[in-house]
């Protein structure tokens, strides 16, 4: 009987996007599930799903989001209160065109 191959990296290691909503994107991270609300979290209330699945887990307790240059410790996410400054988003609002009176 064949053995089977080593094993690999426990799953619980891992982070998963489970969802992006108009209010939050969810993570499964060591197999706990994560809310990351855009009240506290806004770098990702813009972001598009393949900017938010390119997470990587560092350290077992550090996301980084490479497209979207977002690092975050789990304290931080789980205990956003803790860390009460939030980045602003650096996008401007957008200039209204004038519009030209007729005299």
């Amino acid at each position: 009987m064949p053995r089977s191959s080593r094993r690999g990296a426990p799953i619980s290691a891992e982070v998963e996007v489970l969802g992006l909503t108009p209010h939050a994107l969810w993570l499964s991270v060591g197999g706990r599930e994560l809310m990351l609300d855009f009240r506290h979290f806004p770098w990702f209330a813009d972001a598009s799903i393949a900017d938010v699945g390119d997470v990587h887990l560092l350290h077992g307790a550090h996301l980084h989001w490479p497209r979207l240059d977002v690092d975050l410790h789990l304290d931080g996410i789980e205990h956003p209160e803790r860390y009460p400054l939030v980045a602003r988003s650096g996008g401007r609002r957008p200039l209204r065109a004038r519009r030209s009176r007729a005299r």
